[in-house]
């Protein structure tokens, strides 16, 4: 039968801070008063409010005013936070937990999972993960994968934000970051993606490739991206260019709209002094329009034309 740890001074002491009570079990507990630290082993189980760690083993080291401190779980613990119909897991190697400011960090191997229901909605790997749980912020570092919905994401940081009930607000990605969707992938430095409005800005040497339904790729080029799911559309800002079968476009603004029948990726719009070229042909004007489906573009504003290679003694020859 498990033992109930019921030291009396500390967690009367630490009630004030917890604002709940707190629940430590084990087969086994010994109190070292000279290392500070109570020490449990054997189906270790601690639960605090709504969050719960097991593990086969743990420590917790307690300050010198009598008030527990941070909980240690060794040999790969588990914790887990249920909210409603949501609930939030998370394994590693390491786990510690603050008891006074109620923060959870892992190391090594470690992953999170937030389900909804007895769907999993979000999946986080990381090296690293330090998750708050008063303000519902993760913070995850060191090879980080998220997988949200129809979203792979590889960055070298990540902060995701929950609300009090556990539903995603907000998924930030920083370093290094890339974000495959279906077929399409965005790289940059800094990503922001919105989940409830499905909205996505990317800064920071950004390029997206994205498919048409004939395969033929679109690539993106700027310093700066937007893209809306529900809209379809992108925006680029900054340096842009485009690549799209023969052609190559540039540019200081574009924006990617849908065709509105069928909501796919049909318009290439360009403003601001832009230049296309296809083959031997340069176009540089105020504005262009480009058509991916019929392949077709066309150039509105102080329109220049420039053709190279013109053979002139071919030319001299007909005349």
């Amino acid at each position: 039968m498990k033992k109930l740890l019921i030291l009396s001074l500390l967690i009367l002491s630490s009630l004030a801070v917890f604002a709940s009570d707190l629940i430590i079990e084990s087969k086994t507990q010994t109190f070292a008063d000279k290392e500070h630290k109570i020490k449990l082993d054997g189906e270790v189980k601690v639960k605090m409010d709504n969050l719960t760690v097991v593990s086969p083993r743990a420590d917790v080291t307690i300050r010198r005013n009598k008030k527990l401190d941070t909980a240690t779980f060794y040999d790969k613990p588990y914790a887990f936070e249920i909210n409603l119909n949501k609930k939030r897991e998370v394994k590693a190697n390491i786990l510690q937990v603050s008891l006074i400011n109620k923060i959870v960090r892992a190391e090594g191997d470690t992953q999170s999972i937030i389900t909804e229901g007895n769907t999993p909605i979000a999946i986080i790997n990381a090296d690293e993960q330090e998750y708050d749980t008063k303000s519902n912020i993760m913070v995850a570092q060191g090879k980080v994968g998220i997988k949200y919905k129809d979203i792979d994401t590889i960055s070298d940081k990540a902060i995701i934000i929950t609300d009090a009930k556990g539903g995603l607000k907000k998924i930030d990605l920083i370093g290094n970051a890339t974000v495959k969707q279906d077929k399409n992938v965005s790289e940059g430095h800094h990503f922001i993606y919105n989940p409830i409005n499905d909205d996505m800005n990317v800064s920071g040497n950004t390029k997206t490739i994205a498919y048409t339904d004939d395969g033929k790729k679109l690539t993106i080029h700027s310093d700066y991206q937007q893209y809306n799911k529900k809209q379809n559309s992108y925006i680029g800002n900054g340096h842009v260019k485009i690549w799209f079968d023969d052609y190559y476009a540039q540019g200081p603004k574009v924006t990617v709209f849908p065709d509105l029948k069928t909501n796919k990726m049909n318009q290439v719009y360009f403003v601001g002094r832009s230049k296309i070229i296809q083959e031997d042909k340069d176009i540089i004007a105020d504005k262009i329009m480009i058509t991916l489906d019929p392949k077709d573009f066309k150039a509105e504003g102080n329109v220049r034309t420039v053709i190279h290679n013109i053979d002139t003694k071919s030319m001299d020859g007909d005349l």
